[in-house]
C-alpha cells in the first residue's frame, strides 16, 4: 500500500514541472514554493484528483484533515522531508488543515501556509517599488491578521537580491526550510501568511543571497525584538486604537492647532536608561515606572516636553542609541511596545510633549542587520568613499534609492502616527548635507560640489510629508554648519525643518563661561556674537549629552570659581539661556547641579538633592533645581520670552558692549509691544551699585526675577520696591535708571503699568 501510495504521489507530479523541482525545493532554494506546496488539481490516469504536498522537516509523520471527508495520512517521499496525498475523484481544491507530529513526539494541526492566495495588493507593490507608499508599515513587518476564519500572522519583507527567503523562528525550530516566502513578482517583496501564529512569536528572515551565502536577518520592519544580546524580531499588535488604549485626544488636537515657533518650548532631554535605576540591582525602570516617576520631576520643574536618546532598538548600550537596528522597534528594554504606548499617553495626559532623537544618518554593521541585507548593498552605498562613516564605523543609506529613502520616512511617520510622538529630533544632519563629512576620500556630486544632492532631497521630502500628514508635530536638525535655510520652508528653498540647534551659540557661551571672571571682559564677544545670526533660522539653545561626557566634565564642573561661585555661576548661565531668543533644551542631571559626567551605565546622582547625599549638603543642588523650576514657570508665563523667539521684533540690545564690567543687557518682546521685559546679566563675582541702565519708557520697572535671590542659595542682593527712571539718555535707550547689580547674577525687570 505504501509503494502504491508513493508511486501515485510521483505520477501526480505535472510533466510541467522541471525535471530538478524536488531537488531544488528540498534543498529550499525554488524562489516560489506555491508552485509546488499546497494543493494542487491534477490529473491521475486521467481523472481528476487533488495534490496536497508539503516539506516537513520536523514531522515524524503528517496528516491531510480536509474540511469535509476523512483524514488521509500524507507519504513522505523516501531520503526527502517531502510529504503528500492525493485525493482521487476531487476536481476542485478544497479547504483543508495539516496535523502533524513532531520528531519530539509533539502535536500540532492547523492551516497550510501554502494554501493563500497572496495578500498584499497590487497597488501596494506599486506605490513600493515608486517610493510613494507612506504606510508600508501596515504591510512590510509582521502583522496579525485574520484570512476568512483562520488567524495568523503575514510576514513581509523587501529584499529585491535574494535567490529565496524563508521566516524562521521558535515556531519551525529556526529551520529555514520549513516556511520558505513567495515573491512577488518584480517587487522585490517577499510574503508569506503563518497560520496559528501571533502575539509574542519570535522570528527572524532567513536570508539566501543569489551568490549561495545564507544569512538571519532581524525584520527591518520590525515592531518589537528580543532583549539584548538576542536579536530576534517579535511578532506584536500595535491596534492600540482598537484595543481602546488612547487616551490623549485632547493634547492631540491642541497640538494640530499649537504653533510652538511662537509657544514655549523648554525640552528636558533624557537617556531613560541613566535617569534612575532600580536600586540594589542598578536594573533599567520599566515604561511605566518611568511614565510615572518621570511625569512627576518634569511637571514639577515645569518642563514642556522631554526629549528621549534614541529608544529605537539597538544593540550596544554604550552607542547611547545612536547605531540603531529597530527603526521601527522601541528598546525592549523598558518593557513591551504596550508600555512604551502607555508611556506616551501618560506624559500627553499631562499636558508634557515628547520628542525622539532619530537617526536616519547611518546604521551599524551588525551582521543581523541591514548590513548587505539580501546579500547586495541594498540599504547602504556600494561605494564606501559613500557609503561608510569611518570614523563612526557605520554604513549609510543611499539616498539615491527609493525603497530606501520611503523606508527612511515610512520609519519617521511611523512614531508619528502608532506612538503619537510629538517631534522627531534627527540627529547629525552635517554628516548627510556634506559628501566629504569627516572623510579623507569622498565623490563629488555630478556638478562637482561637496553637497549630498539626493540627502537634501531627503530631508526636504521627510519635512514635507511630516507636516503634510502630522500638522503639530515638529522635526528639528541637529546641524552643526553654516548650511543654509535649514528651518525655512521648501517651498523657498530651505530643508523644510522646524527647528535648528544653536551650536555656535552652545560653543560660544560655554567657551566664555569657563573662563574665569576677570578674564571674561577678553572675551566678551563669545557672549554676544550669537545675537548677529539668531534669526537667520528658528533655533534651540541646547545643552545637551554631548556636553557633558568625554572629558568635557558637566555644566557645574566647567564653572570656575569655589562652590558658592560655581553655582552662581551656573544659575546666571541658564538664566541668560532662558532669557536668549531661542527654544530651550537641558540635559537631565545639569538643572540639578551633578558632579560627575553623564555615564549610561548607572543612574544620575539624584542623592546630592538629599540629606548626607553630598560632603557640602544638599541645599546647592535643590535650590539650583529650584532655580530652574522658577525660570521654566517665568518662561511660560511670559509672552515676551517666547511669542518671538524666532523674529528680531523679539529682542533688542540695551547694551551690547560692557566689556569692561562683563555686563551685557537687552530687552525681549512680545507681540505686543507694550509687554516686555529688561533683562541685565552681570558675569562678575562683583557688586556693582548705582548702575546705570537704559529703559525703553519713563516710567517705573520692578524687579521681576533675580538668579541671586536667597532661596536659589543666591547672596540675597535684591532691587526692592519700584525703580524709577528718569530721563537721562543712556546707552541705546531714552531714558535710564539706577539699579544694583548682584554678583554672578541675571536679573529681569517688568515696567509697572499700576504706577
Amino acid at each position: 500500500m505504501r509503494q502504491h501510495t508513493l508511486n501515485l504521489f510521483l505520477r501526480v507530479m505535472p510533466s510541467s514541472l522541471p525535471e530538478d523541482l524536488p531537488k531544488r525545493h528540498f534543498s529550499v532554494t525554488h524562489r516560489d514554493p506555491f508552485e509546488v506546496l499546497g494543493a494542487h488539481a491534477v490529473e491521475v490516469d486521467g481523472a481528476a484528483a487533488v495534490a496536497i504536498r508539503a516539506l516537513l522537516p520536523q514531522a515524524e509523520k503528517a496528516w491531510v484533515i480536509p474540511q469535509a471527508g476523512e483524514p488521509q495520512a500524507m507519504i513522505r517521499q523516501e531520503g526527502t522531508d517531502f510529504f503528500a496525498a492525493v485525493f482521487l475523484g476531487q476536481a476542485e481544491i478544497f479547504g483543508y488543515q495539516l496535523r502533524i507530529l513532531d520528531k519530539a513526539g509533539a502535536e500540532s494541526q492547523n492551516a497550510d501556509p501554502f494554501s493563500f492566495l497572496p495578500v498584499l495588493g497590487e497597488l501596494d507593490l506599486q506605490l513600493f517599488n515608486e517610493g510613494r507608499h507612506y504606510r508600508t508599515y501596515d504591510k512590510l513587518g509582521a502583522h496579525i491578521i485574520r484570512l476568512g476564519d483562520v488567524q495568523g500572522v503575514l510576514f513581509a519583507v523587501w529584499a529585491p537580491d535574494a535567490d529565496r527567503v524563508s521566516v524562521i523562528g521558535d515556531f519551525n525550530h529556526w529551520d529555514g526550510r520549513c516556511h520558505p516566502m513567495r515573491v512577488r513578482g518584480s517587487s522585490g517583496i517577499w510574503e508569506l501568511f503563518v497560520p496559528g501564529q501571533g502575539q509574542g512569536a519570535a522570528y527572524k528572515y532567513e536570508i539566501r543571497s543569489k551568490a549561495g551565502t545564507l544569512s538571519e536577518k532581524t525584520d527591518p520592519q520590525g515592531f518589537y525584538a528580543e532583549m539584548r544580546p538576542r536579536t530576534a524580531s517579535i511578532v506584536w499588535d500595535l491596534s492600540f486604537d482598537d484595543r481602546g488604549l488612547w487616551s490623549d485626544a485632547e493634547w492631540m488636537a491642541h497640538r494640530r492647532q499649537n504653533n510652538l515657533l511662537q509657544r514655549p518650548l523648554a525640552i528636558y532631554e533624557v537617556h531613560l536608561g541613566s535617569w534612575a535605576r532600580v536600586p540594589g540591582n542598578n536594573g533599567y525602570l520599566t515604561y511605566r515606572d518611568l511614565a510615572e516617576r518621570l511625569v512627576a520631576y518634569v511637571r514639577q520643574q515645569g518642563y514642556t516636553h522631554i526629549e528621549l536618546l534614541p529608544i529605537t532598538e539597538h544593540p550596544l548600550d554604550a552607542s547611547w542609541g545612536y547605531q540603531v537596528t529597530g527603526m521601527f522597534s522601541p528598546t525592549s528594554r523598558f518593557g513591551s511596545p504596550d508600555d512604551f504606548q502607555y508611556f506616551v499617553d501618560t506624559l500627553h495626559r499631562n499636558g508634557i510633549g515628547v520628542i525622539l532623537d532619530w537617526v536616519p544618518a547611518h546604521f551599524p554593521k551588525n551582521d543581523f542587520g541591514l548590513v548587505r541585507f539580501d546579500g547586495s548593498t541594498l540599504y547602504e552605498y556600494a561605494d564606501d568613499r559613500l557609503g561608510e562613516h569611518k570614523g563612526w564605523g557605520t554604513k549609510v543609506f543611499n539616498f539615491k534609492r527609493n525603497e530606501v529613502v520611503q523606508f527612511l520616512i515610512n520609519s519617521a511617520l511611523f512614531w508619528l502616527d502608532r506612538y503619537h510622538i510629538d517631534g522627531l529630533r534627527v540627529d547629525a544632519v552635517s554628516a548627510m548635507l556634506y559628501r566629504d563629512y569627516e572623510r579623507t576620500e569622498w565623490l563629488p556630486n555630478e556638478y562637482g560640489g561637496r553637497e549630498n544632492l539626493e540627502a537634501i532631497a531627503f530631508l526636504r521630502r521627510l519635512n514635507e510629508k511630516v507636516g503634510e500628514l502630522h500638522p503639530g508635530a515638529v522635526t528639528i536638525a541637529e546641524e552643526s554648519t553654516a548650511f543654509p535655510m535649514v528651518s525655512r520652508p521648501t517651498w523657498l528653498g530651505g530643508l523644510g525643518f522646524t527647528f535648528k540647534w544653536n551650536m555656535g551659540w552652545m560653543h560660544d557661551t560655554l567657551d566664555y563661561i569657563a573662563h574665569d571672571p576677570i578674564h571674561r571682559k577678553y572675551h566678551h564677544q563669545k557672549l554676544t556674537f550669537g545675537l548677529m545670526y539668531a534669526f537667520s533660522e528658528n533655533f534651540i539653545l541646547p545643552i545637551s549629552h554631548d556636553e557633558v561626557v568625554h572629558l568635557k566634565k558637566s555644566m557645574i564642573d566647567k564653572m570656575p570659581g569655589d562652590l558658592w561661585q560655581k553655582f552662581a555661576n551656573q544659575r546666571l548661565y541658564l538664566g541668560f539661556m532662558w532669557t536668549h531668543p531661542g527654544k530651550k533644551v537641558l540635559f537631565m542631571g545639569q538643572d540639578f547641579g551633578q558632579w560627575r559626567e553623564w555615564n549610561e551605565d548607572r543612574s544620575l546622582d539624584w542623592h546630592l538633592t538629599e540629606p548626607g547625599g553630598a560632603a557640602h549638603g544638599p541645599e546647592p543642588h535643590v535650590r539650583l533645581q529650584r532655580w530652574l523650576a522658577t525660570l521654566n514657570q517665568f518662561y511660560a508665563a511670559e509672552p515676551a520670552l517666547f511669542e518671538q523667539d524666532c523674529e528680531r521684533m523679539g529682542f533688542e540690545w540695551i547694551d551690547a558692549s560692557d566689556w569692561e564690567h562683563s555686563v551685557i543687557s537687552y530687552i525681549r518682546r512680545a507681540r505686543d509691544r507694550q509687554d516686555y521685559l529688561v533683562v541685565v546679566a552681570n558675569f562678575t563675582p562683583i557688586v556693582r551699585r548705582g548702575y546705570r541702565l537704559g529703559v525703553p519708557e519713563w516710567m517705573a520697572y520692578r524687579e521681576v526675577l533675580n538668579s541671586d535671590a536667597a532661596e536659589y542659595h543666591g547672596s540675597g542682593v535684591r532691587n526692592e520696591g519700584a525703580l524709577a527712571a528718569n530721563e537721562i539718555r543712556w546707552q541705546s535707550q531714552p531714558y535710564s535708571l539706577e539699579i544694583t547689580l548682584p554678583p554672578l547674577a541675571v536679573v529681569v525687570l517688568r515696567p509697572d503699568r499700576r504706577a
